[in-house]
């Protein structure tokens, strides 16, 4: 398996931590009471998808899903039909790509929703990163979610990264998956075992998810990274590949750079709470800047370094 390979949930064979969430889902689906409209919150990473692989891998393939250990057998005939997008009871819609989505797609969507699955049995729609979703798709598709057929299942997994609609929430059973520090630190421990991962990042002293520690490691490792290095070369190395391949996961490091950097006794020790504040805001505030107006990257930079020396 390739290190990027960790990244997608489908793949994450073992369930960490949240095997008592799994169980509640499963009485819950076992006696008939599985809510129509299922919303999952937390922050991005802490395992909500992974969760609901586990979970419908035990709907569809509990034979072979192993519930004492909470683990998923990657050989069986679900399993390969799942990983490759390709299992006919399961619908994945992804809010990124929906965001922007056209009328004619719509109409593609609500067609395929309103249709029977082809086996008549119980079928699972899954609404990725739902708050990106456009306000136009969400309410285009309410009306399906006001009036699910007997065999659909909606499951919402909402990272809180912008608001949601209210219309949204009222139709739904939220659950919200929260992760204890300790918890969060050993679940990143036995990822990092596992995978037999090389660390690159400091994952004890910020407040990152397990799914971000995947992804921020993996990233850091590509770029070789040195979070050692001077703040701002650091900086300026993932800019300049987030110019070179647009990719929006080079802007999240940048903030997880932030945090990592603010997160320094000795930068904690020579600045008080509200310069520290004051600083941390300003310099996120400029990465919003680059990415919506395309600032210029050299003048960024300059910027920064003259607020980090002068305050």
């Amino acid at each position: 398996m390739k290190l990027n390979d960790y990244l997608n949930p489908k793949n994450s064979l073992v369930l960490f931590e949240l095997g008592k969430k799994l169980d509640f889902f499963i009485n819950l689906y076992n006696l008939n009471k599985f809510p129509k409209v299922l919303m999952l919150t937390g922050q991005k990473g802490v395992g909500k998808s992974t969760l609901m692989n586990h979970f419908m891998t035990y709907v569809y393939d509990r034979n072979m899903y192993d519930l004492k250990e909470k683990k998923i057998n990657n050989n069986s005939n679900f399993y390969k039909q799942y990983i490759n997008n390709i299992f006919p009871n399961i619908i994945y819609l992804s809010g990124d790509f929906y965001k922007n989505i056209k009328v004619d797609e719509m109409r593609n969507l609500k067609s395929l929703l309103t249709k029977t699955s082809i086996s008549g049995e119980e079928r699972f729609i899954l609404f990725d990163d739902v708050e990106l979703f456009s306000a136009n798709s969400l309410n285009s598709l309410l009306k399906i979610i006001e009036e699910p057929s007997k065999k659909d299942f909606f499951v919402l997994i909402n990272n809180k990264t912008k608001p949601l609609l209210e219309t949204i929430y009222s139709r739904s059973l939220e659950v919200k998956i929260l992760l204890k520090n300790e918890i969060r630190i050993k679940i990143i421990n036995n990822l990092i075992d596992v995978n037999d991962l090389q660390v690159s990042i400091d994952f004890k002293n910020i407040n990152l998810t397990p799914g971000n520690f995947l992804l921020f490691n993996s990233l850091s490792q590509e770029l070789k990274l040195n979070y050692d290095q001077e703040f701002t070369y650091n900086l300026n190395l993932i800019l300049k590949n987030y110019k070179k391949e647009k990719n929006k996961d080079m802007i999240n490091l940048t903030f997880f750079l932030i945090d990592h950097y603010f997160s320094k006794p000795k930068i904690k020790n020579k600045l008080n709470s509200q310069k520290l504040f004051e600083q941390k805001s300003y310099l996120n505030g400029q990465i919003d800047k680059f990415v919506k107006y395309n600032l210029n990257q050299t003048s960024l930079i300059n910027a920064i370094n003259n607020k980090l020396l002068n305050g």
